[in-house]
């Protein structure tokens, strides 16, 4: 198997899973906008981005259904697949719709666009909509710190799952996003533990 992925957001979370899995994959570092590698890219991945798992003569992309695949291979319950599956699969869509979309703004904004030249930099987002971004991040993550309060874990059973990785896919950038995540302890004592993890702290150690 092999996973193509770069240093971005849902890559980072997908090699995160592969090296918290142990998954057995060919780590394969892509640039598929590149201009020399975007037309063979799109036979692995018709939207021409990362991750992708390629297995057995397929593809999958998608950072979640990665998971879930290299779970099952792994015979793990980091991808639930009893009754928390449900619980599970709401904090990764909530994360999705809700507390990453703001957070994203401010990713690009702030880690993204400075890695452009300067002369071909997209364009920012602007005050009012990073100050929007901002007061979106602060209400969900109010939510999440809320939800954390007595617990380890995100889900009832005290377990890691997927949903911690999903979840805080958008953490480790959160001093270079601007992200206030001082002003909620409870997220930030439970991130703090998942950074123990080597998978989530580092997860492109050792690889291109």
């Amino acid at each position: 198997m092999k996973l193509y992925y770069s240093h971005n957001l849902n890559p980072r979370v997908a090699v995160a899973v592969a090296r918290h899995l142990g998954s057995p994959v060919e780590f394969i570092r892509a640039r598929p906008f590149h201009p020399a590698q975007i037309e063979e890219f799109r036979k692995l991945n018709p939207n021409t981005r990362v991750p992708v798992l390629e297995e057995g003569g397929g593809t999958l992309w998608e950072a979640d259904a990665i998971a879930c695949r290299l779970s099952e291979l792994a015979g793990s319950d980091f991808w639930r697949r009893d009754s928390s599956q449900p619980r599970m699969i709401q904090w990764v869509s909530w994360a999705t719709h809700h507390l990453n979309n703001a957070a994203a703004v401010l990713y690009f904004e702030h880690v993204v666009i400075p890695q452009f030249p300067l002369q071909s930099r997209p364009p920012s987002a602007g005050t009012e909509k990073l100050g929007e971004a901002l007061q979106e991040f602060r209400q969900f993550a109010a939510i999440l710190d809320a939800h954390l309060r007595g617990r380890r874990w995100l889900l009832d059973d005290g377990r890691l799952s997927y949903a911690d990785f999903r979840v805080a896919s958008v953490l480790p950038f959160a001093d270079k996003a601007g992200l206030p995540v001082d002003e909620f302890p409870e997220m930030a004592r439970w991130h703090g533990q998942l950074m123990e993890l080597k998978a989530w702290r580092e997860p492109f150690d050792g690889i291109p």
